[in-house]
């Protein structure tokens, strides 16, 4: 259920219940009858008394409040509201009281030099330079894959040519070592050669400067090496790229920083997986570049965003689910959580240190080289080769004979390979993570330090690399089967409530042996299980532990420390608190979270479907309806599989008369047949209709069908187009309503149809714009609308319902709530997000001139 999200409170205005008159106290203050007034006309009552709670009096919900806030906005004789002021105050009493008492908002502190920055917006780029930019781009990705080609058919002849499985297995480690070192060298060579070194400063999308920027930066998150996270040679790798790096860092994030020159990382620091910290970021058509400085000894935890011109002293720490907005410094020893990132207590450091030496670290880094270079790459080049010059059934396979494009062996030979290679490797990875993983598991103890870069650093690297696996996990999910599929893993599941909808189709964990979720509960997509802790020396393994009858919205890190029990709701990106009393029969918000209602009146509308008989009938026939799902995702999957085989076989017979150009080829028309094929598989999964609004319960076939939608649409090749203008094709395509000449450097829409987004606006990595929600078994859809020129910053997620006015600014890991509407060129950020109205979060840092590349190399 890609993106599928939490539910915090919904309702319909027309079904909020009125007040009763009796004991009614009228306003006292102009505040409070003005805040009244406006209320009273969006609940559709005459009055509403002081003292009535939003959400238990009046049975309102966020989505309401939502619509009650941007009214208050517009109002000249009130001041601004955010959803946060409503949830701390729940009455028109308490509320128009703190607005009242209010002080004036402090001074920021003077912002460094770069976070400086004119208030002019910069004039859009023309569709000229749009088309030539990506005209340069499909040029560069052509010989590109040209280049590629040449080298693979080259080095697979020459292992063919060796005499005997020795010479063939010699030649592949040659091979293999080669075309690894070239990988990895090339984005090195590119960045300097391109670049020079990186400096602070700005440069327009889609100019010369973005080229070479975009060139760099593929190539750079495309190296061989970004599987290395967690280990010493990943370091080494943004070492040799310019960043700064000091001894005894542990970086596990994949997000590779691409303007390394920009990074400075002090001795024993440790990064932990899912920061996003790539020393640039994109605003108002802009590519603007900073500093991230993280001094000796600090902690970062998982889930974080860290915009550019950032520091943290050293000894520092982030929470988990938290951000540094541009211009933030943490103090030595000083502890950050929230976002934007604020004041704590709260130690975020679980395990003690241990020995681990340079010796170490060294010794591992050679252990992973050679695995690499001398088992899995050789194998992998050298088996294929040895099968195509040994194995007859496999020669004839990948040279059919002179117009075999007419003989009906052709095509069944690519049916079978396909068929058994699907689901051949289907069934041997099930087997595997099912057993291998478990075998391992045995030698990893909880509550333990271990050593990093040991042995049983390396098996538990093993046991999640093995147990993480995607595809299972969209199979099995939004489905009766993820409960069985998760238990065959290792999760301790309790006595199973099932639901039809237990666990989406995107959950990770360090550990599945170490996972616990209680009776009841229900997980949307997104979920990371935080069972392993960090040190700069040093891991260790805990148990982590969900209560029951819980609900998870999306994109929640879960910690081993994490202080929730029974019955709460964990809403959209919320900071699971690790400190303070166990939290029960409440819901959590934000980042640092607060308490808000569990549940309200109208999400008990469809409660009568989920007990007895009707839910044992509806279940039968939601499990069907997902079986069908499942078989429909293989059946798609093996019919991509053997197209792709058939243009494989296609080149193979075409290579002798065209050479490697037929190669290069076949590669583009693979990843050309995908985008159209996916697409029209998407399309098919809704009838050739958009999706429409919709609220439900999980038992109503309207859901089962969206579910169905979720699980056939596949977008993970969509990333291969990040910063292009081909990606806004593809988007139009699957039916996004885009405007002109839309930067997109990694956004993701679960619901293409009901997005709308406007010209020349700018949508940073790692954005959502989601157009759904559930909460326990309601689920709601609506059209979200983002105006033009509007940026959405690094990692920012926006709600369904949600209206941002032109030229608006949300900042990085924001989080845009249901119903919410961000007026004309403001700024607003925060989890949950409000207007910002001292602008260094969201406005561009600055550095030098705007007509030239940030990116320029020393001396010129």
């Amino acid at each position: 259920m890609p993106g599928k999200s939490i539910e915090v409170l919904t309702a319909d205005p027309a079904e909020i219940s009125t007040i009763h008159n009796a004991g009614y106290t009228g306003p006292t203050t102009g505040t409070e009858s003005v805040l009244a007034e406006v209320l009273a006309g969006i609940v559709h009552v005459e009055q509403v008394h002081l003292d009535s709670h939003f959400f238990h009096d009046l049975g309102a919900d966020s989505l309401v409040m939502a619509q009650f806030c941007a009214r208050v906005r517009k109002r000249a004789d009130l001041p601004s509201v955010s959803m946060k002021d409503i949830y701390r105050n729940p009455t028109i009493r308490t509320l128009a009281t703190a607005l009242t008492d209010a002080a004036p908002a402090p001074v920021p502190p003077p912002a460094p030099p770069s976070a400086e920055v004119p208030t002019e917006v910069p004039a859009p780029a023309g569709t000229l330079r749009y088309v030539l930019c990506g005209t340069l781009q499909l040029l560069i990705f052509l010989g590109y894959s040209y280049l590629t080609a040449l080298v693979a058919v080259r080095g697979c002849e020459w292992i063919s040519a060796g005499s005997g499985l020795l010479d063939a297995y010699l030649r592949s480690v040659l091979f293999a070592g080669a075309s690894f070192l070239g990988l990895c060298t090339l984005p090195v060579l590119a960045k300097w050669v391109l670049i020079g070194r990186w400096n602070a400063g700005e440069f327009p999308v889609w100019s010369l400067g973005y080229l070479r920027f975009w060139v760099v930066k593929t190539l750079i998150r495309t190296s061989p090496l970004r599987l290395f996270a967690g280990s010493p040679l990943y370091v080494l790798y943004l070492r040799a790229l310019g960043a700064r790096i000091g001894k005894g860092v542990t970086i596990l994030s994949r997000a590779i920083p691409v303007c390394t020159d920009l990074l400075t990382i002090g001795d024993d620091t440790v990064v932990r997986k899912d920061v996003l910290f790539s020393c640039y970021r994109a605003h108002a058509g802009l590519i603007q570049t900073g500093t991230v400085t993280l001094g000796k000894d600090v902690l970062v935890s998982e889930h974080t965003v860290l915009d550019i011109e950032t520091s943290m002293g050293d000894g520092a720490q982030l929470g988990h689910a938290s951000s540094l907005h541009a211009g933030q410094v943490v103090p030595d020893g000083e502890r950050r959580h929230g976002s934007p990132a604020q004041r704590t207590e709260v130690d975020y450091r679980a395990v003690d240190p241990a020995d681990c030496g340079t010796s170490k670290r060294a010794v591992y880094s050679i252990l992973q080289l050679l695995n690499t270079l001398v088992v899995y790459l050789p194998l992998a080049m050298g088996g294929v080769s040895v099968l195509r010059a040994e194995v007859p059934q496999f020669h004839a396979l990948l040279n059919p004979e002179p117009a075999a494009f007419t003989s009906w062996t052709f095509y069944l030979d690519a049916l079978t390979a396909s068929f058994v290679l699907f689901f051949g490797a289907a069934l041997a990875g099930l087997l595997v993570v099912g057993t291998v993983p478990r075998v391992l598991n045995l030698a990893i103890k909880a509550d333990k330090a271990y050593p990093l870069y040991g042995f049983h650093y390396g098996i538990q690297r093993a046991i999640a690399l093995m147990t993480n696996r995607k595809f299972f996990a969209t199979l099995f999910g939004d489905s009766s089967s993820i409960v069985h599929y998760l238990r065959y893993l290792g999760y301790d599941l309790s006595r199973v409530e099932q639901t039809g909808s237990n666990f989406g189709t995107e959950v990770k964990h360090e550990s599945p042996y170490l996972s616990s979720v209680g009776s009841g509960t229900m997980v949307a997509d997104g979920l990371s299980i935080m069972n392993a802790d960090f040190s700069s020396t040093s891991f260790r393994v805990s148990r982590v532990s969900i209560g029951p009858r819980n609900f998870l919205g999306n994109r929640v890190a879960y910690p081993s420390q994490g202080k929730t029990g029974d019955n709460c709701l964990l809403a959209t990106k919320v900071m699971v608190p690790i400190d303070g009393p166990v939290r029960e029969g409440v819901g959590l918000l934000g980042s640092p979270s607060f308490e808000i209602p569990r549940t309200v009146e109208r999400d008990n509308k469809f409660n009568h479907l989920e007990s007895g008989d009707e839910l044992h009938r509806r279940l039968a026939a939601k499990n069907k309806h997902n079986a069908g799902t499942a078989g429909l995702y293989l059946l798609a999957r093996w019919v991509h599989l053997f197209v792709i085989t058939l243009i494989a076989m296609g080149a193979s017979d075409l290579y002798p008369s065209l050479g490697a150009s037929v190669i290069a080829l076949a590669g583009v028309l693979t990843l050309l047949f995908t985008v159209v094929y996916f697409a029209l598989i998407e399309r098919a999964a809704t009838g050739f209709k958009a999706l429409k609004p919709l609220y439900c319960s999980i038992y109503e076939p309207a859901f089962w069908r969206h579910e169905r939608f979720w699980k056939m649409a596949s977008v993970d090749y969509v990333e291969v187009f990040n910063g292009t203008p081909f990606k806004n094709v593809i988007w139009r395509l699957l039916g996004v309503r885009l405007g002109k000449r839309v930067f997109d450097d990694g956004c993701f829409f679960p619901e293409r149809t009901l997005v709308t987004i406007g010209d020349d606006s700018t949508l940073n990595a790692g954005t959502v714009i989601q157009c759904h929600s559930q909460e326990d078994g309601a689920f709601k859809s609506d059209r979200s609308t983002i105006g033009s020129g509007c940026t959405l910053g690094v990692g920012a997620f926006v709600h369904y319902g949600v209206t941002i006015g032109d030229g608006a600014v949300l900042a990085p890991d924001s989080f845009l709530m249901k119903g919410e509407e961000i007026p004309q060129h403001t700024g607003w950020g925060g989890n949950p997000a409000r207007e910002m109205r001292d602008n260094k979060a969201h406005l561009p840092a600055r550095q030098g001139s705007n007509d030239t590349c940030a990116a320029t190399a020393a001396g010129n």
